[in-house]
């Protein structure tokens, strides 16, 4: 080899680590801009017509305003709004919400089965990017009928989710289901496995096979809904779903104002258990991060 030669090996070899650095900086500054998303929270005023057959109805507010302060003053860039269901099918306050925040949040609504492909494109220009299934102590639909069918066609050809909440047994029935006519489906709450159960529920255990199918996402929230030992059965729970979803397929979410547990829970709080739940930061900054491409940010 010439020196000519060695020469131009070395140049090459330092525009190559030029190019690794400038490779590294470029990727650095990409995570440092990420999205940190709270997949889930409510917001409602009591001014708001409700739901005839609700199962509970607040005796406050809990406006936009205030959510958005919840989310700078814990350095979240995006949420998530979810229909919450004693407002039933009727999704104008949360469109509103969404039309007010240029982009910064997205929601989730609640839909009559015989709604029109055009109400569903009006939502979908909104921000809305998925309906909530809101199934707790209603009887299980019938997603063989007609109606349903059809509804879940529209889901699917919009590349929306279908976010359910129902306890981890019927889960275990109901998102195979779904997955058969091709929706992408979320999972609310740790699946709401029996509490006297824990992480061995034989329903929790069937969720956490659907993590295969990677179809399936499911929500690290609000593990006071689990009863008393809800912070313990997450911090079991939280290896398996990891384990069987990939960080890729966990979402955080504050369930902001905490319907029916207002007195015990607050937003920091929630947010600064997920430091204890998730301690490595990267991970953590992973999941956080992670929703961005499922709710469209």
């Amino acid at each position: 080899m010439t020196r000519c030669q060695r020469g131009l090996t070395r140049r090459q070899f330092g525009a190559a680590l030029a190019s690794l650095a400038a490779a590294v900086a470029t990727t650095a500054r990409s995570e440092a801009a990420l999205p940190v998303i709270d997949t889930h929270a409510h917001v409602f005023h009591r001014g708001l017509k409700l739901a005839p057959g609700r199962r509970y109805a607040p005796d406050y507010d809990a406006p936009l305003s205030l959510y958005l302060e919840q989310l700078d003053h814990t350095g979240m860039s995006n949420g998530v709004l979810v229909q919450p269901s004693f407002l039933g099918t009727d999704n104008s306050y949360l469109v509103d919400c969404l039309k007010q925040t240029n982009g910064r949040l997205r929601g989730i609504a609640v839909v009559d089965p015989a709604v029109s492909a055009d109400e569903l494109g009006e939502l979908d220009r909104a921000g809305v990017v998925g309906i909530r299934l809101n199934l707790v102590g209603q009887p299980l639909p019938d997603l063989a009928g007609n109606e349903w069918k059809r509804l879940l066609a529209n889901v699917k050809a919009m590349g929306w989710q279908v976010e359910i909440q129902r306890n981890a047994s019927d889960l275990a029935v109901l998102a195979p289901l779904l997955l058969d006519l091709g929706v992408t489906v979320v999972l609310d709450h740790y699946a709401l496995p029996d509490p006297k159960l824990g992480v061995v529920d034989p329903g929790f255990q069937s969720v956490l096979k659907l993590g295969a199918t990677k179809n399936v996402w499911i929500k690290i929230s609000a593990p006071y809904r689990y009863g008393a030992a809800g912070e313990s059965f997450a911090k079991e729970a939280y290896p398996l779903l990891r384990n069987a979803y990939g960080l890729d397929r966990l979402l955080w979410g504050s369930d902001w104002p905490h319907t029916q547990f207002e007195a015990t829970q607050t937003y920091a709080k929630n947010r600064q258990f997920l430091d204890t739940l998730i301690a490595d930061e990267r991970e953590r900054a992973q999941v956080l991060s992670s929703p961005r491409a499922l709710f469209r940010f």
